[in-house]
């Protein structure tokens, strides 16, 4: 008899760490569809059982006999050589959350920043890279390279796997670290699910809201064609000429062009005293065809969700550095946003013997209808009341094709993958009216509100911007079993990203309009009656909000090469370099022709080797030790470094980039303790360490009481923490002979992240601004801590669930304390957001009905009532520049599964 020893578990590191797809899709195992929830986590979540001896005997021939002897690790957790956490189908079905960045502000270390920006251990989205089966993704945000997690709703996602310690194999942009979603799998038997919900919000369901008219289908998220550009507006923005009175445009080409825009249903702003309730609708379904040498598997599911928010602000700004006195501006503003989420997921998995081929389709589209109305004062306009009134239409668009094959050939192991993804955000009829009201006696219309449009009695704007961004993505890797315990792999990794991004802006101008015309309503003030009696013009703004277009390039090329092997028994290494060149352009389009010198140009072509090594010591059967260091990278992201000024629906924020923004150098350490006490259970103890180099910071100015924001590089910081994770379960049979008892446990899951960052700035300092040299004290503080990062984070789960059938009943404890969002304007203290403590409440219990699975959830969230604040402090001294309660909400859902 033959012996020869095979280091299992290194095949199953090999395969996770080559190739991030392959890590997804064995992360997203699942049991059967009838098992309990107790066996799927078993079977997909890092809390299995220690790794042990196994020998299995394998025929070897007439006479012959061969046993492998192996180390059996079936945790992935456990497994691969590089700090990570996972998110099982079990762990996002038990936080209830409807998109995947809901359930990832529960993983250790994890906090979801406005919008689904998911921030690792303090680090801005921008330091953050998320991955779908490996491949990356485009941005449908015109602010951001980075997509929004809030977009991928939980029904298309299976699994998820943050990586915190960087491994060659992943992008060099690795920060804070890398989030890999992975769709669902094809199924083992065929399936269809039907589900349905309906949601309440207590500010918001049945109470006061506005909206308008729109079209007809923008319940679905789809226009019907109302905000389609006109024909002339779209010829004349292809002219290459600034549409305005003069040569190129006459009074009667403007008010036609005026005319021809769709008005009353775009621009007159309803009130609504039962904004109706939430809802959603979603199927799913899927088969496996048996083939002669294997089988394909199909899976396919579609969703569409509407939901509604009514947010009643506050909204203040300051010109006083210690914020004392009166704000400079405050607005009550209500801010109602109707949000439609469509998505649908085909998958096709085709496996003959040890070769597995995937083909994953995904779309999603994200629509926001939101409607504003304000009512405030702003001191550079003393004793005048000011009303404004906004409308918009912001359309986000996801389409992802990739395709990924895994083949084996004994010790050699080969991984293609290659993916093209679009994303596009429009927004057509962008519209703002203000209005004034004086308040002066002798004035004939001191107590009524007006807009003479361009004087100095209210103005009307329109706005129709556009982006495209097309992703081109692939790689390859080749994985070789050198010997026992000892595995080699070399890659290669490509992605060319392209973003084109255009915003066109208007303003309606008129002179000496009557004063009855003056109070007129938006639409009537915009009818072609006024338009044509009173001549009213357009004139184009976009030169004077900077670039109004930009073309974006960045292209990728990485080579690398990683050991992994077991130095001495217990002790593994998983060491690699990577070597990553890059060329990012962002070109203004100069789309008048004026050859202006404001318009800069930004060209980064830079190459870096990015080098990574962790050592895994395993000091006990159940425990082990990881040590991890690294080198990595963070660029700026395209809307960044354009001059393009953009309005953010969220923070209602205006952001203009900066074209001398540089990349980001980041030196990681980190160590971490890994105790698994017993199965599904564990103790996780870690500290990080991270120095960066010219980190890319957001600040914040004020000018003619508008509050801008913009981007620039300090000089230098560090961040450090620790984190601890705990996992327990506790058997309840003991407390009663019960049926009820006798298959129950208490889940208790919690974990707790302590972090702290500092912003160097020394004497004589510098930074870049729009190409000039400025002081960096100007613009940060020194010892001031990063963007985005809470000092603490602590989440905490406690629940009762049933380990033979769908029975669960969690309550979820989050809670993040104050953070920055922006440097304040120069002198002034920053802005800080202050997340606070929110408590959830999620039960699924299952039935069968029928011969029927049904699952039934009910959801409570937010059951505190807590209140969103960003705000300045100094002294007593306080300037909201956001503040809104945030409601209760209720919801209930069912599926039903044939």
């Amino acid at each position: 008899m033959t012996k020869r020893p095979i280091f299992a578990s290194l095949l199953l590191l090999s395969s996770a760490l080559v190739a991030p797809a392959a890590l997804a899709q064995d992360a997203s195992a699942e049991p059967a569809a009838d098992a309990p929830p107790a066996a799927d986590e078993a079977a997909a979540d890092d809390t299995t059982a220690p790794e042990e001896e196994a020998d299995v005997s394998i025929p070897g021939g007439a006479d012959q006999e061969i046993v492998v002897t192996g180390r059996y690790t079936p945790n992935i957790v456990r497994a691969t050589p590089e700090v990570v956490s996972s998110l099982s189908s079990a762990d996002i079905a038990r936080t209830g959350e409807g998109d995947i960045s809901g359930s990832l502000q529960r993983v250790t270390g994890l906090s979801v920043v406005g919008g689904g920006f998911v921030y690792v251990r303090g680090l801005g989205d921008r330091y953050s890279l998320a991955l779908l089966n490996g491949s990356p993704l485009p941005s449908p945000e015109p602010l951001k390279r980075v997509v929004p997690l809030d977009i991928f709703p939980t029904n298309v996602i299976d699994s998820t796997l943050v990586q915190k310690s960087f491994s060659v194999n992943f992008p060099g942009e690795f920060g804070g670290g890398v989030i890999n979603l992975t769709t669902k799998a094809t199924p083992r038997e065929t399936f269809l699910t039907f589900s349905g919900g309906i949601g309440w919000d207590s500010e918001t369901t049945n109470e006061l809201g506005y909206t308008y008219y729109g079209s007809d289908t923008d319940w679905t998220g789809f226009d019907d064609g109302t905000r389609d550009v006109p024909p002339l507006l779209s010829a004349a923005l292809k002219s290459g000429k600034p549409i305005l009175e003069g040569a190129d445009f006459s009074q009667d080409d403007l008010e036609a062009i005026e005319m021809e825009l769709v008005n009353a249903e775009t621009s007159l702003l309803q009130q609504n005293d039962h904004i109706p309730v939430n809802w959603s609708a979603g199927i799913t379904g899927g088969t496996t065809i048996q083939l002669p040498d294997g089988e394909l598997g199909i899976i396919a599911t579609a969703g569409i969700s509407n939901k509604w928010r009514t947010r009643d602000t506050l909204q203040q700004t300051s010109v006083n550095d210690d914020l004392s006195g009166d704000p400079q501006t405050s607005y009550n503003r209500v801010i109602t946003d109707n949000r439609v989420v469509v998505n649908g997921l085909l998958g096709f998995g085709l496996e003959l013997g040890d070769h597995k081929i995937r083909w994953t389709n995904l779309y999603i589209r994200d629509t926001l209808k939101q409607a504003r109305l304000a009512l405030g004062t702003d001191a550079n306009q003393s004793d005048r009341d000011i009303m404004k009134q906004d409308t918009a239409w912001y359309e986000r668009q996801l389409i992802n094709t990739q395709l990924v094959g895994e083949f084996k050939f004994d010790r050699l192991k080969l991984d293609l993958r290659g993916a093209y993804a679009n994303s596009q955000r429009e927004a057509p009829y962008e519209r703002g009216f203000t209005y004034v009201r004086t308040n002066q006696p002798g004035d004939p219309v001191g107590d009524k509100f007006v807009n003479d449009l361009g004087g100095n009695r209210g103005d009307a704007t329109i706005a129709f911007s556009d982006l495209n961004e097309d992703l081109w993505s692939g790689g390859v890797d080749l994985s070789y079993e050198l010997a026992p315990r000892i595995s080699a792999t070399v890659g290669y990794a490509y992605t060319d990203t392209h973003r084109i991004s255009e915003r066109r802006t208007f303003q309606f101008r008129a002179s000496n309009l009557p004063i009855e015309v003056q109070q007129l309503r938006p639409d009537y003030l915009l009818s072609d009656a006024t338009i044509q009696l009173y001549d009213i013009s357009l004139l184009e703004t976009s030169a004077q909000d900077g670039t109004a277009a930009f073309d974006a390039n960045l292209t990728t090329h990485a080579g690398y090469a990683q050991v992994q092997a077991e130095l001495v028994s217990g002790v593994n290494v998983n060491a690699g370099v990577r070597y990553e060149e890059a060329k990012q352009t962002v070109v203004p389009i100069d789309l008048f022709g004026t050859g202006s010198s404001a318009i800069v140009e930004t060209n980064l072509n830079n190459d870096y080797w990015l080098p990574a090594v962790t050592l895994t010591w395993e000091v006990a059967p159940d425990m082990q030790l990881r040590v991890n260091g690294s080198k990595t990278i963070a660029r700026p992201q395209f809307r960044e470094l354009v001059a393009q000024v953009y309005q953010d629906p969220e923070s209602n924020r205006l952001f203009r980039g900066n074209p001398s923004l540089t990349d980001s150098e980041l030196w990681n350490a980190e160590a971490r303790y890994e105790w698994y006490f017993d199965r599904d259970q564990r103790l996780t103890v870690a500290g990080f360490y991270k120095s960066i180099d010219n980190p890319i910071e957001t600040y914040t100015s004020i000018s003619d009481s508008s509050v801008n924001s913009s981007y620039a590089n300090a000089p230098k910081a560090t961040l450090y923490g620790a984190e601890l994770e705990v996992q327990k379960y506790l058997p309840l049979d003991t407390l009663s002979e019960s049926p009820f008892w006798q298959s129950r446990r208490l889940v208790l899951i919690g974990n707790y992240t302590y972090t702290k960052s500092e912003i160097k700035v020394g004497d004589g300092d510098t930074t870049v601004i729009n190409g000039v040299v400025q002081n960096a004290a100007n613009f940060f503080f020194d010892g001031a801590p990063l963007t985005g990062q809470s000092d603490h984070l602590v989440n905490f789960q406690i629940g009762l669930e049933d380990q033979d059938k769908l029975s669960q009943q969690t309550l979820l404890f989050t809670y993040a304390s104050p953070r920055v969002t922006s440097r304040g304007p120069s002198g002034q203290p920053d802005l800080k957001e202050k997340p606070g403590i929110q408590l959830d409440f999620v039960a699924r219990q299952g039935i069968n009905l029928l011969n029927k699975e049904i699952e039934l959830k009910f959801e409570a969230r937010n059951l505190t009532g807590r209140t969103y604040k960003e705000v300045q402090e100094a002294g007593d001294n306080r300037i909201f520049f956001n503040r809104y309660k945030l409601g209760r909400t209720f919801s209930l859902s069912a599926s039903l599964k044939f």
